[in-house]
């Protein structure tokens, strides 16, 4: 599969997972992720051996103590775009999102991590980038500094002003520290230009509302 102009028809049939609550990959992001677990160097193995494909995909219940919880039934894979091994036995790897999937059933796992039957029919829009998110970009940019004052975050704010739509939206939805629920629901949105309205929303309920998306807890 090309890295850069991936097909439908290249998509694995069948594509390890890794659940992680309150992280969100998206299409043409790039997600760094540190593994150190037996399991999941196992699959990071095996998928350098193959595809380089893994699906990020979130627990349903993230306060479930099962070794085994049920997930989401949305995930978006990538593809491991670069990887380093560290003195102490972890892969330091980073994904480069390719396109969402919805999982149709649960495979048999393979050397300790689990594995899904991946259709992507529904989201195969995702492989061409999309330009125009209607953002009122002065809008979310005023709220986003009362939002990133609040969590201690800091950005360049003249990259903001000047990165494109689909760019500004895809990061913002995968580093602002929403909750689990908020970050399944940018996921799930059927386009950039819901995203962007949901992301704007989400940023504005943060501020103003009575509550705020809880803290992120990913191993980033």
């Amino acid at each position: 599969m090309s890295a850069l102009e991936p097909r439908l028809a290249d998509l694995p049939d069948a594509l390890p997972v890794f659940p992680l609550a309150e992280v969100l990959l998206l299409p043409r992001g790039h997600l760094p992720l540190n593994i150190f677990e037996p399991r999941y160097l196992a699959m990071v193995e095996d998928a350098l051996a193959t595809k380089r494909m893994i699906g990020m995909i979130q627990p349903a219940d993230p306060a479930s103590q099962e070794a085994s919880p049920r997930l989401y039934g949305t995930g978006c894979a990538g593809r491991i775009s670069r990887f380093e091994e560290t003195g102490d036995g972890r892969y330091l790897i980073a994904l480069k999102g390719v396109c969402r999937f919805d999982a149709a059933e649960e495979l048999p796992m393979a050397r300790g991590y689990r594995r899904i039957r991946p259709d992507w029919t529904r989201h195969a829009g995702d492989l061409v980038a999309e330009s125009d998110a209607g953002l009122d970009r002065d809008r979310l940019l005023d709220v986003l500094r009362r939002y990133f004052d609040r969590h201690g975050l800091s950005a360049d704010w003249d990259t903001l002003r000047q990165a494109p739509d689909e760019r500004l939206v895809t990061c913002l939805s995968m580093i602002c520290p929403f909750g689990a629920s908020e970050k399944q629901a940018l996921l799930e949105a059927p386009d950039l230009r819901a995203r962007g309205a949901m992301l704007t929303t989400l940023v504005e309920m943060a501020v103003f509302g009575d509550t705020s998306p809880g803290p992120g807890g990913a191993r980033q």
